[in-house]
């Protein structure tokens, strides 16, 4: 056998081992031919990338389920002893129910009046009563619709706190502005 045929065998058996190896072999990949490259103008270094667009929506709370919102966080007016008379401290507050309820009008309400536990059901039925329709005629000032609202009356069913004292009736006396939890 001459050079040139033991040549060839050798380059064929390492082909053929080659192809059946599992191990990949190390030869150089020719490399695609380089690109000429401009160089980027300031104004094109300055343009800011987009941003990409996000996914989430976003959900506007309506201010009386918004627990930040002073219409959420501020629902009662508070009586005296006896009384179904609005203090004027809490004009503020019936004033901002009354100008968000007449700016939503499909918007209803309860009103729930409240009284302590001293007098009969029947006396506390009918003050909470005068209490929650003491503060539906203080929202019609503002606009708010007879339609909007609803006064009920809890009497003394529904204590704030749970006491037998002053500090206790002085929280139970009050009529609750109730909106819908939706």
């Amino acid at each position: 056998m001459n050079a040139t045929k033991a040549c060839a065998l050798w380059s064929c058996a390492a082909a053929l081992l080659a192809g059946c190896s599992s191990t990949p072999l190390n030869t150089p990949a020719t490399a695609p031919a380089p690109v000429a490259q401009q160089s980027p103008t300031p104004a094109a270094e300055a343009a800011p990338q987009p941003a990409a667009a996000s996914t989430v929506a976003t959900v506007a709370l309506p201010e009386y389920l918004d627990p930040k919102s002073p219409i959420s966080a501020n629902r009662s007016v508070y009586f005296d002893f006896d009384e179904f008379s609005i203090k004027p401290e809490y004009n503020p507050l019936i004033e901002r129910h009354g100008e968000y309820l007449s700016s939503h009008a499909p918007l209803a309400i309860k009103i729930e009046g409240n009284a302590d536990e001293r007098g009969s059901a029947e006396y506390n039925l009918a003050l909470g009563h005068k209490r929650a329709q003491a503060v539906l005629n203080a929202l019609k000032i503002y606009g708010v619709k007879e339609t909007q609202m609803e006064a009920i009356s809890w009497g003394k069913e529904r204590p704030r706190a749970p006491g037998h004292d002053e500090a206790a009736w002085a929280q139970n006396r009050r009529a609750d502005l109730t909106y819908p939890s939706q």
